[in-house]
């Protein structure tokens, strides 16, 4: 049986990595335009591809990186820059300009659920350090179970928050929306620098 110091101590953990609450605003700048059902497949498709990929780093741990030869801070780096690219598409609303000039109505409107919400907003360099940690607290497959309940939990929550980004949007209004998509593209560049300095800090690269 799980203890359940561990539990709380763990979901707090992975909660505040993952950030519901900063990630829900995103998913909604991310999917403006789309109606509730297309918003709901999005979430969707977006919790089940983070909860797949964070349940193979629970399971195998630093041995997936390792094997095809990649440090966490070099996936630090990565990660960094691809939310990097995100941010620039929010910032000048690329996304925008390319969705006028698509004529199909599938084109219309991309799918960001697997980039960038799965990766690396949800499942990034720090939920998957986190979940590789809470796996190691107890050795062997009790470890492994314990982290991936943890994991579920969570996104569980995250879920959640994103089921309700319908509602976010009609309180914002589309005037609303693009201010917020402006903010957090501003954001998002920050917090993909500070992604790439961690990195290139473990590397000697920065102070």
């Amino acid at each position: 049986m799980m203890d359940l110091a561990f539990f709380i101590t763990a979901f707090t953990t992975l909660f505040v990595v993952i950030d519901p609450f900063g990630t829900t605003p995103i998913f909604v700048a991310l999917t403006q335009g789309m109606d509730s059902r297309a918003r709901r497949k999005v979430a969707l498709r977006t919790c089940a591809v983070a909860s797949g990929i964070l349940i193979a780093f629970a399971a195998f741990g630093e041995a997936v990186l390792g094997f095809v030869g990649i440090s966490m801070e070099a996936f630090k780096v990565a990660g960094g820059a691809l939310l990097f690219l995100t941010a620039l598409d929010m910032l000048f609303e690329r996304r925008t300009k390319r969705r006028e000039d698509r004529v199909e109505e599938e084109e219309e409107h991309p799918d960001p659920s697997v980039f960038p919400l799965a990766i690396p907003l949800v499942a990034g360099p720090g939920s998957i350090a986190t979940i590789i940690l809470l796996a190691g607290q107890h050795p062997g497959i009790l470890g492994i179970f314990e982290a991936i309940l943890v994991m579920l939990a969570v996104m569980a929550v995250v879920l959640t928050f994103f089921l309700s980004g319908g509602l976010i949007a009609r309180i914002l209004g589309k005037t609303g929306l693009n201010v917020l998509t402006r903010l957090l593209g501003m954001l998002l560049a920050a917090l993909s620098v500070q992604f790439i300095l961690d990195g290139l800090k473990a590397f000697g690269f920065a102070s």
